[in-house]
Parts: C-alpha cells; structure tokens; sequence
C-alpha cells in the first residue's frame, strides 16, 4: 500500500504585469481554495514593471491577505524572468505557478496536489482546446513543439503552459541552471523528474487582453529553438553542401557543353538570379548564426536576470533557505524594503 504525503506548505508564484484589475477577482478566490488544502501558504505576485495602479491595488490586498507577498521588479524584464525571480523567493515545499487573469483555475490546484501526494514530484496543465485562438497562432505553435521534438528528442509537453505544481527538488533543480535564457516550458521538460499531465478548458479572461503579440511570440520561439537544439545550424550545413554538389554539378555541365558543341557561354538573367540566390542563403545563415552568437553574448555578459526594487511581506516563515541560493547574481543588487 503506498502512502500519500501530505503539503505542509505552499508557495504560490504569480507573475504579472499591469494586473490592477484581475488580482481584486482573484485572491478571495484562490486564498479560499489554499485555506482548504494546506496549513501554510504564501502566494507571491512579482511584478513585472506594471505601470497602472497594481502596486496600490496590492497594498490593499495586503491589508486582507497578510499572506501574500509583493516583488516589485525595477522595470520589465519579461514574464520569464519574473516567474524565476518568483521561483527563486518560494519557500514551500510545494509550488504552483499560475496566471493572474482567473484562465488558470484556483481550483484545479486540489487535482494537483492529489496527483503529487501519489508520488509525482510535478503535474502540469494542458489546455483540452486552442479553438479560441486565430489558426495562425494554432499552426504556428503546432510547427514549433514538432521541432523541439524532433530536434533535439526533448518533449516539450504540447499546449502545457507555466500552470503546474513542482515539489521542491524540481524547484531546486530549476534554480540550479545557470543559462539566462529562461525558456521556462523547455526547461521544465528538461529537468525531467516524474510527472503527468491534467487537462482542462481555460476560463475567459475577466480583464485586459493578451500581451502577447505576434512579433513577440516569433521573438519567444526563436529563444525556445536557439536555447534547446542546434538544428538550424545543422540545417544550413546541409542547405549548404547540397547547393555547394549543385552548383558544381552545373559547373560540370557547362564546361562539358562548351567542349563538346562550342557554345559560348551566355546567360546573363540566370547567372544574375543565382548570384542573388545564393547571396540571400548567405544572408540567412549569418542571421541564424547571428542568433546563436547573440545568445552566448548574452550568456557571458552574466548579467542579473532581473532586479527586485521592493519587496513587501514575509511569505512563509524562514525554516528553510529559498529554492535558489541566489550564487548567480540575480538578486544581488536588489533594494529590498521589508515591512
């Protein structure tokens, strides 16, 4: 008979930007649902760079829900980044994160935290339908997760998104990497540890639209795809020798028609077209290496990945150090100012 565990505390994450209106909606509701399901929690908003009135909203809240602790990063630095500065300041020994617009259910995290008493150290959400998306995004993201899976073999659960529960050595594991690309949906699969996913149907969005434009997401998969393979490299070597085996072959066969019926050499239309074809191929393979290289520089820049510049609330009791050991620098220049 196999005996379940029970969380004695949880570590809520919330990363969000401009969320004055959703958060009112959304804390009476999931601070409902954590009273029912662990003795101790903590949810952590980390805002990242809001510019309406969620600081003010959240001072409110604080007066209601002493247990939920604001993170003020110093500017924008990305939904990525603010849900590993969120990660990084958990103390739970379970740790859910979550969207603040009320799509990602509060109560689907009881479903999660039976499946992890069963032995799973995380359980992710995976939306049953993307029908209320344009198919441009459908096809787009389609394209992108058979790539990461036929690249490298790392198998990027398809339409699971930031919603999951992680135990805490998924949690220490994830802090432990020390790449400043936080393609987080990658990063999670590539831990590996046992998992399973749960479905559900994502509620309307109460306030505000997506932030995330098209020129965004393009920007977000060429992250996801230079961080976890190398096969646009590998494709353009391959681009390359097969034009590089056609080109002398036509090279090859001009020489022998000259030979062998005395034509001159003429043509200036096609000789044109594939000088500025392959100078077009060159154009890309620069572009695709230049993305590469772009990253490395980023890398060895070793930057912090954000900077918090207000902390308010104490979250859970310190018994335990946080999930990160903040080695890297992330946090080393923050302006903390704990109540």
């Amino acid at each position: 008979m196999i005996t379940k565990r029970q969380a004695q505390t949880l570590s809520c994450v919330i990363p969000g930007l401009n969320e004055a209106e959703n958060l009112p909606a959304l804390l009476p509701v999931l601070v409902a649902t954590l009273r029912e399901l662990v003795p101790a929690f903590e949810i952590i908003f980390v805002d990242d760079g809001s510019t309406d009135a969620t600081p003010l909203v959240i001072e409110q809240l604080r007066q209601t829900y002493p247990q939920l602790v604001y993170l003020q990063l110093s500017r924008n630095f990305g939904k990525e980044a603010a849900l590993t500065a969120g990660l990084e300041a958990s103390r739970g020994q379970v740790v859910v994160c979550m969207d603040a617009d009320l799509q990602h259910p509060p109560a689907l995290i009881e479903t999660m935290l039976e499946r992890w008493s069963t032995g799973l150290e995380m359980v992710y959400a995976v939306r049953e339908t993307r029908e209320d998306e344009v198919w441009l995004k459908r096809v787009g993201t389609s394209v992108f997760y058979k790539l990461m899976r036929t690249s490298n073999g790392l198998r990027v659960p398809r339409d699971a998104g930031d919603f999951r529960l992680m135990d805490r050595c998924v949690v220490d594991a994830l802090m432990a990497l020390p790449e400043r690309s936080r393609f987080m949906k990658g990063l999670f699969a590539w831990v590996g540890f046992p998992s399973e996913p749960i479905y559900y149907s994502p509620a309307e969005r109460l306030y505000g639209v997506s932030r995330f434009r098209p020129a965004k997401l393009l920007r977000f998969a060429v992250d996801g795809l230079t961080a976890f393979t190398t096969w646009p490299l590998r494709l353009l070597s391959l681009l390359g020798a097969v034009l590089a085996m056609l080109s002398f072959s036509y090279g090859l066969f001009i020489i022998f028609k000259h030979l062998i019926y005395g034509d001159a050499v003429r043509g200036w239309t096609t000789l044109i077209t594939v000088v500025l074809f392959f100078a077009g191929v060159n154009m890309l393979s620069l572009g695709v290496v230049g993305e590469y290289v772009a990253s490395i520089f980023a890398e060895v820049k070793n930057r912090p990945l954000y900077l918090v510049h207000r902390r308010r609330g104490q979250g859970l009791a310190p018994d335990q150090e946080p999930a990160h050991s903040q080695d890297q620098g992330s946090t080393q220049s923050q302006a903390r100012q704990q109540d």
